[in-house]
């Protein structure tokens, strides 16, 4: 585990099976049906129960860069951000702002909700092909520059599926907070 303290608040890095996460909200690696998938999308929804569905049906789904709040049903979170992240195709169609838009629309609606601890997955480095170094910068540079400001969330915590996802977030980390 790997945590720095940005102004008043806390970013950390774990490995580790975001479902299981006690935080006020996890963040939801989610397809813009907002209707569940496979990957984070599909664990979140088969961990949440049929409420997290249901809401979501109702909200008509979300598009790329945006985000999404609903109730975490069965989960430990009391609520599940959904946020779409982009599919990458080479760097040249905004995925970059897309997927930052992603990290920071989904802290927005942390701080609206008054939620204080809030866990993200790679968002978009799974079946959507991101490269993983690329997409650790621009998750921990957006939530970094989010937090300088916001002093309303107290925890970012990076929940990190393998070795791999967190030795890329630890090695982007590192050079951020130099």
């Amino acid at each position: 585990m790997v945590k720095v303290t940005i102004n008043k608040s806390i970013l950390e890095l774990i490995e580790g099976d975001i479902t299981e996460q006690e935080t006020d909200a996890i963040v939801n690696a989610a397809n813009s049906s907002l209707l569940g998938g496979g990957g984070v999308d599909g664990a979140i929804h088969r961990a949440g129960g049929t409420k997290i569905l249901e809401e979501c049906r109702k909200l008509g789904g979300c598009p790329t860069g945006e985000a999404r709040i609903t109730t975490g049903g069965n989960l430990k979170a009391k609520y599940v951000i959904h946020t779409v992240g982009p599919v990458y195709s080479g760097g040249k169609k905004r995925e970059a702002e897309l997927l930052a838009n992603a990290y920071k629309n989904s802290l927005s609606l942390a701080s609206q909700f008054k939620l204080k601890r809030v866990a993200f997955p790679s968002i978009s480095t799974g079946a959507y092909g991101y490269p993983l170094d690329d997409a650790a910068t621009v998750a921990l540079k957006t939530a970094i520059n989010y937090l300088k400001t916001h002093t309303d969330v107290e925890l970012v915590r990076f929940v990190l599926f393998g070795q791999k996802a967190y030795q890329a977030y630890d090695r982007a980390l590192q050079e951020l907070v130099k």
